[in-house]
């Protein structure tokens, strides 16, 4: 798999769709022609990714289908069985139809950042609330409003995203489809991308990204974890784990670069604006310097693998705040996991009862699980 698509998946976890649709439900609301321009290009996007998906048992008697492509479908139905069966993820529509939509990405996302900040723009929608991207299904409309921010001094990113989740809400209409962008990914990574989206399904807290995304990436790795020892094969394994520590080692870059930014961001020197500024945008510079030549020295140890070039050509502030917050309470999830015995069903009933509490009440419990988490491993 593309390392590029690796980061885009941590890094945008689509509400697009729950954006689109009851965005367009309430257009005569709104003001404004390009904000229902926006959420009509949503809501064209999706139906036409719906209406492009068919049942995996159409696709596999099919003589026109590729033979790798009906295996590929064969290994995500024994993944979305294995969901199930045990790991008590929802068993409904969802990842039983498979749409060719003949490009890259699902979406493309655009984030935006101020210069001396990590923190992204949000864009708020009726009903949805406020997120920190915006999903387009025609990349050229993304790099348009991009360009258009960039003029206004903001660093942008946009980025493929390979797969979306409705949070069930379509799962009437046929449920999220498996997508030419991801089928292809190496096995440990498929079953990790299927256990992300269904997790959606399973809990939600509105509004809150950090606590959603680290749930469902929780049961990615958990999850992940037992398939590839339970159902892969030792080539698949052995794939996996050098996939595996390339990406963790790129995060602990990242997560080290953040950091950095975040301390030039934070302390501003007490002189004039004028040379504060220049003293924060030369430690900025300095910062990104380092983290290159970090790369540069990280990619000999991989033998040159090139998986990251592209996303480490272009990281800025827009970039680094759209990784943020995926993995920030992953140990609190993983510390209620091996609290309830690792049992499935009895950790989504607690992660359902931590996303009905007020905002404040859910993130003191997760700083108790956190602590628990650092506590146990010293």
């Amino acid at each position: 798999m593309n390392a590029w698509a690796g980061l885009a998946r941590h890094a945008a976890r689509g509400r697009l769709v729950r954006l689109a649709l009851t965005g367009a439900m309430g257009l005569g609301a709104l003001g404004g022609c390009t904000t229902a321009s926006y959420y009509w290009q949503s809501f064209n996007g999706h139906m036409a990714m719906m209406g492009s998906a068919r049942p995996i048992d159409d696709w596999l008697s099919d003589t026109a289908t590729p033979e790798k492509l009906k295996a590929r479908l064969k290994l995500a139905q024994q993944i979305r069985r294995f969901a199930v069966d045990s790991l008590k993820l929802p068993e409904n529509s969802s990842y039983h139809r498979y749409a060719d939509l003949r490009r890259s990405a699902a979406v493309w996302n655009l984030t935006a950042a101020p210069e001396f900040s990590l923190t992204v723009k949000n864009w708020c929608f009726p009903v949805a609330g406020c997120v920190g991207y915006k999903g387009y299904f025609d990349e050229a409309e993304a790099r348009q409003e991009a360009a258009r921010l960039q003029a206004e001094g903001l660093e942008v990113s946009v980025y493929p995203v390979p797969a979306y989740s409705t949070l069930g809400w379509m799962n009437w209409a046929g449920g999220d489809p498996l997508l030419n962008t991801f089928i292809s990914y190496p096995e440990g990574e498929l079953a990790r991308l299927i256990f992300h989206e269904l997790a959606h399904q399973v809990a939600y807290a509105p509004g809150d990204t950090a606590f959603n995304e680290s749930f469902a990436t929780a049961v990615e790795r958990l999850g992940g974890a037992r398939w590839l020892a339970e159902q892969a094969s030792a080539a698949s394994q052995a794939e996996y784990e050098t996939y595996n520590n390339r990406r963790k080692q790129f995060r602990a870059l990242t997560l080290a670069l953040r950091r950095e930014l975040e301390a030039v961001y934070r302390d501003p020197p007490a002189l004039s604006d004028g040379q504060a500024r220049l003293l924060r945008a030369q430690a900025k510079e300095a910062a990104m310097r380092r983290f290159h030549e970090r790369y540069a020295l990280l990619r000999q140890q991989w033998g040159g693998y090139a998986g990251y070039d592209a996303w480490v050509a272009r990281t800025n502030n827009a970039s680094l705040g759209a990784l943020a917050a995926y993995d920030e309470l992953v140990p609190a999830f993983e510390a209620l996991f091996a609290e309830r015995g690792s049992d499935w069903a009895s950790f989504y009933d607690a992660v359902r009862r931590l996303a009905a509490m007020p905002p404040t009440e859910r993130q003191q419990a997760l700083r108790l699980y956190t602590q628990a988490q650092k506590d146990l491993h010293g």
